[in-house]
């Protein structure tokens, strides 16, 4: 069974004032006496600090691959700030940016990890990556885990990361630590409750509460039976069961996020609305009986932005910095993007599109997207790649056919500075997606003032409040939102979107003020992880 997870306890009411004085009638005709004093009421206790260790295949800055890495970067500075310890613990990659790691050092030599029928020697290093403490671990086996030319990819991705999983335990136990939180994510991390609860429970490791954080449902880490004997939990009679590790389509398999989802003491997604549509709108690929079973244990927290690099308040990599007052210095910025792409400097809107080119993006809307720009009078950007060269062929024929349009630019690829001059340049930001957990594109541009249009889905939709049909308070919309995936949808928000500028410009500009003003820092769900953690220590 997993660590059992207590009932959500009711909000504690304020403390009642106190009961009123009722005077009596001879004490009101005789002279007052002077109020007693009161002893000032002493403060909340100070809240305690924890140790948290997050255990994750990526780290923004060193070793990143889509938003999962920048969800680890910005929270574990977020909970530091707030007094609590937190380490992460990372394989070893050859791919890691070194130049981005401090201080780095060996720390421990001989972490034998158990694998197979044997184990495999370790060596753990320790490092900070932006003031983070970082431990990374590097296996020394034929099996050559993580000394690749990329983090995913491979055939054996689902051994890979289970070694490493089993390794983060291990160390975690031979060094002493026993953390008050281990925060791991998606199915890369999932099986390191399994091992708490199977191995390391049993070895004295009794403290530690495990938060799973699934950043996206479409993965799942399938699995055949191998990785029982290579972990050694072994037994299959065991795991191959509904209420453990066994897949919910294929009876003959393992799904390592359904394993984490049963053995955490909580799960989150990186949306309300997204924990919604995977456990009641079949987005969860299959995962729904599963979350049905454990909702009592499962919600959606709102991914945050790290406003120390995305903010065009003190971004070094915009020509002219700007705030919610000094917001005409945006256009300076658009004139620079114009310059440096090579747009006509004329009056007309930028709208812009910033990911990865992945049908998950809604890259048919994105390509009618275009066109339907040009035609009601707009320009449009376009930075972003794919690891399907079938797509980036079809992106690149597109640049080619609108190569000679001085109102578009198409950039098949990614460049971390350009990407900042669009945010801070453009005035629209597209994001069509299929689905989304939660999106980071929008909460970016939203800082930048680019007004974003996006589907209703997702946590576009808990971030994003159409201009003309929320039920929001006026300051609290922020752009423009379509709800069916089709070519009509789409032009239903980005028609109005483009109308608005130039028929409304000062309704347009009332869109960017509100949404610089929101805040989608780490601040807010910084406190949400910590309301969790608590919760799940309570029990």
């Amino acid at each position: 069974m997993p660590l059992p997870v207590p009932e959500p306890e009711l909000e504690k009411p304020s403390a009642p004032p106190p009961e009123p004085v009722v005077e009596s009638e001879s004490e009101s005709e005789s002279e007052p006496e002077p109020e007693p004093i009161q002893a000032p009421t002493p403060p909340a206790p100070a809240r305690p600090s924890l140790f948290i260790v997050h255990i994750t295949p990526e780290l923004a800055s060193v070793a990143k691959v889509g938003g999962l890495a920048d969800v680890v970067f910005g929270l574990s500075r977020e909970l530091a700030i707030r007094g609590n310890h937190v380490e992460i613990i990372l394989p070893m990659y050859a791919t890691l940016r070194h130049d981005q790691i401090f201080e780095m050092h060996e720390v421990y030599k001989d972490l034998w990890v158990p694998w197979y029928d044997g184990a495999i020697h370790c060596t753990v290093f320790f490092g900070f990556v932006h003031g983070r403490k970082c431990f990374f671990i590097e296996p020394h086996s034929p099996d050559n885990f993580f000394n690749r030319g990329s983090i995913y990819g491979y055939k054996d991705d689902v051994l890979r990361y289970a070694f490493f999983s089993r390794a983060a335990m291990e160390f975690l136990w031979k060094a002493g630590k026993h953390p008050d939180v281990i925060h791991v994510h998606d199915w890369q991390t999932a099986l390191v409750p399994v091992f708490l609860y199977e191995f390391y429970q049993a070895l004295g490791m009794t403290h530690p509460r495990v938060c799973l954080t699934i950043h996206n449902f479409a993965h799942q880490g399938v699995t055949g039976v191998e990785i029982l004997h290579a972990t050694g939990l072994h037994r299959p009679e065991r795991f191959f069961n509904q209420d453990r590790m066994a897949d919910n389509t294929y009876p003959k398999a393992l799904n390592l996020l359904k394993a984490g989802i049963v053995y955490s003491n909580f799960i989150t997604t990186v949306s309300p609305r997204y924990a919604f549509e995977t456990k009641d709108q079949g987005q969860g690929f299959g995962l729904e009986p599963t979350l049905h079973t454990h909702h009592m244990k499962y919600g959606g927290v709102v991914n945050g932005i790290d406003y120390d690099i995305w903010n065009p308040e003190v971004d070094h990599q915009i020509p002219v910095r700007y705030s919610v007052e000094s917001i005409d210095g945006k256009y300076d910025n658009k004139r620079a993007l114009r310059h440096r792409l090579m747009l006509a400097d004329n009056a007309k809107p930028i709208v812009a599109f910033i990911g990865r080119l992945d049908p998950q993006k809604g890259l048919d809307l994105v390509r009618h997207a275009i066109f339907y720009t040009l035609e009601r009078g707009a320009q449009f950007v376009l930075l972003g790649s794919s690891p399907d060269e079938r797509i980036n062929g079809d992106f690149w024929g597109l640049k080619r056919m609108l190569n000679d349009s001085p109102d578009c630019h198409l950039e098949i690829g990614f460049d971390e500075d350009l990407s900042h001059l669009i945010y801070a340049g453009a005035d629209m930001m597209l994001v069509p997606s299929r689905f989304e957990p939660c999106g980071l594109t929008q909460l970016i541009a939203l800082r930048y003032g680019t007004v974003p249009v996006v589907r209703e889905v997702g946590g576009l939709a808990d971030t994003v409040f159409d201009k003309d049909y929320s039920h929001r308070p006026l300051h609290e919309r922020n752009g423009y939102v379509f709800r069916d995936f089709d070519n009509a949808g789409l032009e239903s928000a980005l028609g109005r979107a483009i109308a608005c500028y130039h028929n409304h410009p000062e309704h347009f500009r009332e869109l960017m003020k509100n949404g610089m003003r929101t805040d989608y820092s780490w601040n807010t769900p910084g406190q949400d992880y910590l309301n969790i953690y608590d919760y799940i220590r309570e029990g």
